[in-house]
């Protein structure tokens, strides 16, 4: 047999170079060092950055980071208002020394449009991906991830006025995106859409839009229709003397954003931490509650005033206190309630749907029914009390329910004038999400 030829230790050195060269090229393409992120924009200076990925209606990017920023940053996005941009909202607000303080990113996204508004009202905006400005926005905070390896669970949104309007839109679109928003001076998700091109809704502005809250979290649902994972929890302001978007949508807003999150309209506190301010809190009592919202007496649209910021800061967990931490969301199951009305009796069903991974043996489901309404039986369930805070135990037949299955219950009711769905669910504990 004839010896086996080696293969010269200089050939097989020059193929390995000629394999791993590429290979080393792709990864620092790819992963810049952490020095590199630091860099790409000069520290404690807002900078506009251009090139951020898709950006279908034109907006600038305008981005501050802190000389101190974390390892792992929060990102903030600051919307600002009609004729405004995104250097006013930086000049005019505390956001860029509380990202001093705290070590988080702020994105100040820039209307180019002549109206200086954000689109809140075609239906390119009021749908995930759909086009125009929530897809500019969304391509900004995806440059700060990739750049500067941000915390995407610690994603937030606020703005004034358009960019309150703005805040619930991106809340309604990017539901997995975003943990929290703090509107000032806004309207619900969908009251301003529009079908004709304009930018205004005066109907919606005037305050004389008015829905069921399940009305509009059905709207702020479809949004991203199949999702069902947590919601963000949201942060109300509103000046009760406001004549440019009327304080009704400040109800509204709270219908919406009950429903979304799934807790009861009835405020789990009440309080003044302001002369002239009051604030209720639902489905909590604490500083990180699924809804906050701050009523202000007697003032007018143009709210906003320094240390409001500091106050979202708190209500997005992001100022370094050590109270309780946000209260446990909904993503473990899924509750659908309809009511069939007449004259003061009605019927309601209730789909409960699992969406977690385990499956459930005996559950027990809470509900809020509305003022009024009184349960005269039920099937699928045993219900007590029978009116208020409700809660429904599995009957002997339906307790177990496995990973995606679902069980219908079922109950008659007298009411005094509100027919309405019960809301708040709770299943073993958990908050669902409604819808």
């Amino acid at each position: 047999m004839p010896p086996t030829r080696r293969r010269p230790l200089r050939t097989l050195s020059a193929a390995l170079v000629a394999v791993l060269v590429p290979l080393l090229a792709a990864l620092t393409l790819t992963a810049p060092p952490a020095a590199a992120r630091a860099d790409a924009v000069p520290a404690a200076t807002l900078t506009e950055v251009t090139g951020f990925g898709e950006n279908p209606s034109n907006l600038q990017m305008y981005v501050y980071v802190p000389a101190g920023v974390a390892e792992h940053p929060a990102v903030v996005v600051a919307v600002h208002y009609c004729t405004g941009s995104g250097p006013a909202m930086y000049s005019g607000t505390e956001w860029a020394s509380l990202a001093d303080s705290h070590g988080f990113v702020v994105i100040y996204p820039s209307v180019t449009r002549a109206s200086k508004c954000f689109d809140v009202s075609s239906p390119q905006a009021l749908r995930r991906g759909g086009g125009s400005d929530p897809v500019g926005i969304k391509s900004m905070i995806d440059w700060v991830v990739r750049t500067y390896d941000a915390d995407t669970s610690r994603i937030y949104a606020t703005g004034i006025s358009s960019g309150a309007m703005m805040t619930n839109v991106l809340l309604g679109d990017y539901p997995d995106v975003f943990a929290a928003g703090a509107a000032f001076s806004g309207v619900p998700f969908g009251c301003f859409a529009t079908t004709d091109g304009s930018e205004w809704n005066s109907a919606c502005s005037g305050g004389t839009v008015i829905r069921t809250p399940q009305q509009w979290g059905d709207l702020a649902r479809a949004a991203y229709p199949g999702y069902t994972g947590p919601r963000p929890r949201m942060q109300l302001w509103h000046g009760t003397a406001d004549d440019t978007l009327r304080y009704p949508n400040f109800g509204e807003e709270i219908k919406q954003w009950t429903n979304v999150l799934g807790v009861s309209q009835t405020p789990a506190v009440t309080d003044s931490p302001q002369s002239g301010w009051t604030r209720t809190r639902y489905g909590a009592t604490g500083d990180r509650a699924p809804v906050e919202a701050i009523s202000l007496q007697g003032v007018g649209h143009n709210l906003y005033t320094w240390g409001m910021a500091s106050r979202a800061l708190t209500f997005f967990g992001l100022d370094g206190s050590t109270g309780p931490g946000p209260d446990p969301q909904p993503g473990a199951c899924r509750v659908q309630a309809t009511t069939n009305a007449w004259n003061t009796g009605l019927t309601g069903s209730i789909t409960i749907t699992n969406t977690g991974t385990s499956t459930l043996t005996g559950w027990q489901l809470g509900f809020t029914l509305p003022a009024g309404q009184t349960i005269t039986g039920g099937w699928g369930a045993t219900y007590s009390p029978t009116s208020g805070a409700v809660t429904a135990v599995n009957a002997s037949y339906n307790g177990t329910l496995a990973p995606g299955a679902n069980v219908t219950i079922g109950y008659q009711a007298t009411h005094t004038g509100n027919s309405s769905a019960p809301t708040g669910f709770t299943l073993n504990g958990s908050a669902c999400t409604a819808g």
